[in-house]
């Protein structure tokens, strides 16, 4: 399709209907917090019109979305707030921004064909910068009277759990869901205590690259395929264990992208891959799931060049799950520390602004509730990421298309798009979109 015009008809601030205590005043940013850069996570969550509604009754829509949106704020206060100095987070009641925009195509023409570089219409900011906000909304209206709920949240707030933990207790207030309600847990200052960040900042790896995202869709027999492929039959464990949907995924996409980059260019730069992992659970007392902020480890992978180029994509499976597995209450204790994690952080942002490294950062949504945001008009149809500013990011998403198939969401330099795109072996697995 072509260009899609999206107009802003009107802009509004929602604060929590009722004030936020002054005993509540300042939320301090854990050292997971300080560490991150200052840039929103996406989620657009698309609704078509349904039954017996009206078009015109989408506007009564907003204005309910607003109001309970303004009722889900006094549990989830600190989104209301503002982010100050990198240290803690004023909830003040400065309020929430909250856009009203009206989309010029139905809303069928767009999820038909969904266009990552398009996508980014839906929501109230770019992605560069959140700079102090922690959180903004835009609903887009189509001319169906479908509509397209766009949420931006800091990621220097929370991750991506808390995030759709958020959407999901919006929604059952705005149907009235007394038992899904969320009542989130702050305080993981407590946890993870802040440190001195002196010689760090969170914002060097926002680049400013032309970045190019595309949606790629692998089916659940492409993905049963790449787990078939990569299974180590030379495993002492019986059975064999066999490869996870992202463990195959990953080690598919990183070795193509591999070799589209190792091609262009006779380098000494190592390829690494880093994968975030929820901690939640992975503590020697898990949290509760209702812990809000951000609550994932990073682990750091190096595969043998050597064991790519010749096919050997199993022992990739084989590092990246062991890397995996070693995400354990043993990573966390030394995680609370601080410091061991800083000089990690220090050491990948150094290597890679003097060019001796490459990495590749993937991250996986899936079994995440995303498609659980029912608002009272059902649950969305299909729920999109949007296009990031830095490169070499891979999201995994379930695929709202496909059962059990899986969305993956790249960024890349546009080069390196251009040359991915022409990977025959890498396309044989992705389902026409």
């Amino acid at each position: 399709m072509g260009d899609i015009e999206v107009e802003v008809i009107s802009r509004d601030t929602i604060k929590p209907s009722s004030p936020t205590p002054p005993h509540l005043s300042h939320l301090q940013l854990s050292f997971l917090d300080q560490t991150l850069a200052p840039v929103f996570m996406p989620f657009i969550f698309f609704y078509p019109l349904v039954g017996d509604v009206k078009a015109n009754d989408t506007m009564e829509r907003s204005t309910w979305l607003k109001k309970t949106l303004s009722e889900t704020l006094i549990r989830f206060y600190p989104l209301a707030g503002r982010v100050k100095d990198n240290i803690f987070i004023d909830c003040s009641d400065e309020g929430v921004p909250y856009l009203e925009a009206q989309v010029d195509c139905q809303l069928s023409d767009f999820t038909s064909r969904p266009d990552p570089m398009q996508i980014n219409k839906f929501l109230p900011y770019g992605m560069e910068i959140a700079v102090d906000l922690a959180l903004a909304i835009q609903v887009n209206i189509f001319k169906c009277g479908g509509i397209a709920i766009g949420v931006c949240m800091s990621h220097k707030v929370a991750d991506a759990f808390s995030m759709v933990m958020f959407v999901n207790g919006w929604a059952a207030v705005a149907r009235r869901d007394t038992v899904f309600v969320s009542t989130p847990q702050f305080g993981l200052a407590n946890l993870f205590p802040p440190i001195n960040l002196s010689g760090f900042d969170p914002s060097t790896d926002i680049k400013k690259d032309i970045v190019v995202s595309k949606r790629f869709v692998f089916s659940s027999s492409s993905v049963a395929a790449l787990r078939e492929k990569y299974n180590d039959q030379s495993t002492a464990e019986d059975p064999p264990r066999r490869p996870t949907r992202i463990e195959a995924l990953s080690a598919f996409i990183w070795s193509r992208l591999v070799a589209v980059s190792h091609s262009m260019t006779v380098t000494d730069k190592v390829y690494t891959m880093l994968h975030t992992v929820n901690l939640r659970t992975r503590m020697e007392s898990p949290l509760p799931e209702n812990y809000f902020g951000n609550i994932f480890g990073l682990t750091l992978i190096t595969p043998c060049m050597e064991d790519v180029k010749e096919g050997h994509c199993n022992a990739l499976v084989k590092k990246i799950r062991e890397a995996l597995d070693k995400i354990d209450a043993d990573y966390v204790k030394k995680l609370r520390e601080g410091i061991r994690q800083l000089d990690f952080l220090k050491e990948i942002a150094e290597k890679s602004t003097k060019g001796e490294i490459e990495t590749f950062y993937f991250t996986s949504l899936r079994r995440f509730p995303l498609y659980e945001a029912d608002f009272g008009w059902g649950k969305p149809i299909w729920v999109g990421s949007a296009s990031l500013p830095s490169r070499n990011i891979v999201v995994f998403m379930d695929s709202g298309e496909t059962q059990g198939g899986i969305e993956a969401w790249m960024n890349l330099l546009e080069e390196d798009m251009t040359k991915f795109l022409g990977d025959k072996e890498f396309l044989s697995f992705v389902s026409p979109t």
